[in-house]
């Protein structure tokens, strides 16, 4: 996410808070855990005054960057083909910024992934004339109440409006405003439903949540996700993309592959440092005392999840 922007917002407060609890229940169960389902809360009470940035890549494709997950845009006469929805009470600013971009109607909404920052938008993005689109563990997720463990968290089953009509298993592609997306879905990484989106002509890649720019990612557990799924999307990630190719990232600044490149190479120090403690049979605290991240906590953990936060998930995982 845009520095300024994200770091005014406190998502931060949300996502660090939620991971915390997470460690919570390392190191101290229930001790922090209580409070953890106002983060949500707070979250989208937050997003209903957040700022959203457009930000025009290549071709006829923009970026809406705001307080959850950040959306890709392609206008055209076809009518606008979005990826992702933001949280729910971004309505309005994410509306505003659509009109910013055209007038041209909305006709179709792609989800990266069924987290309540990507698909907060659904329902009203559906009222407003999206058919929505999503791998098949979306609408699983999406159609029922859904325990997030890292947000101490139940997420009730979505609305019908907000429910993906067309689903796909591995690989879709759509041809539209003459240009083809190719949508493919991961192994289980930052949770088992997670695509990437290549628009192909203009070359950008939407990599939802496998990739985090400079920041330590959330992982979800408790729908799939782990250190080492995280950890192979980065490199899948990297076999897709070259030098020349515009990265998405679910959040953070839009980039390219060096910083992709950085953000698996930052993955997999941790987990290896974080493993040898491990089976060192050092505690949790222990570990995160010894600092791992040390030389990225500064930035990496500043903007999303706290350096302890994030050490918690990848103890959990290794």
């Amino acid at each position: 996410m845009i520095s300024g922007m994200r770091r005014e917002f406190s998502r931060r407060q949300f996502l660090v808070g939620g991971a915390i609890a997470v460690a919570a229940a390392y190191v101290a169960p229930m001790r922090l855990f209580g409070n953890a389902d106002d983060l949500v809360e707070g979250a989208i009470k937050q997003s209903a005054t957040a700022k959203i940035e457009v930000q025009t890549l290549r071709r006829n494709v923009s970026v809406l960057l705001g307080p959850g997950g950040n959306i890709a845009v392609l206008a055209g006469s076809d009518g606008k083909i979005l990826v992702d929805a933001e949280i729910v009470s971004a309505r309005r600013q994410v509306s505003a910024a659509l009109a910013s971009i055209s007038k041209d109607p909305i006709r179709q909404l792609i989800n990266t992934h069924w987290h309540f920052d990507h698909t907060g938008g659904n329902e009203w993005l559906h009222e407003a004339g999206a058919s929505i689109l999503a791998q098949e563990n979306t609408r699983k997720h999406l159609l029922r109440d859904t325990r997030v463990d890292g947000w101490n968290h139940t997420f009730l089953k979505a609305p019908a409006g907000a429910i993906p009509s067309e689903v796909f298993q591995e690989k879709h592609t759509l041809h539209v405003n003459s240009s083809t997306m190719e949508l493919r879905h991961y192994l289980p990484a930052h949770t088992d439903s997670d695509i990437s989106v290549h628009f192909t002509e203009a070359d950008i890649f939407h990599a939802g949540d496998t990739f985090w720019n400079r920041s330590y990612p959330f992982i979800d557990y408790s729908t799939g996700g782990s250190i080492d799924g995280q950890i192979r999307a980065a490199e899948e990630n990297l076999s897709k993309v070259s030098r020349d190719t515009i990265i998405v990232p679910g959040h953070g600044a839009v980039s390219g592959r060096s910083d992709l490149a950085l953000f698996r190479d930052v993955l997999v120090e941790m987990r290896e440092k974080v493993a040898v403690f491990k089976r060192q049979g050092r505690t949790l605290s222990e570990v995160i005392d010894a600092k791992p991240g040390a030389r990225y906590d500064e930035e990496w953990g500043q903007s999303f999840m706290s350096p302890s936060a994030f050490v918690a998930l990848v103890y959990q995982g290794v």
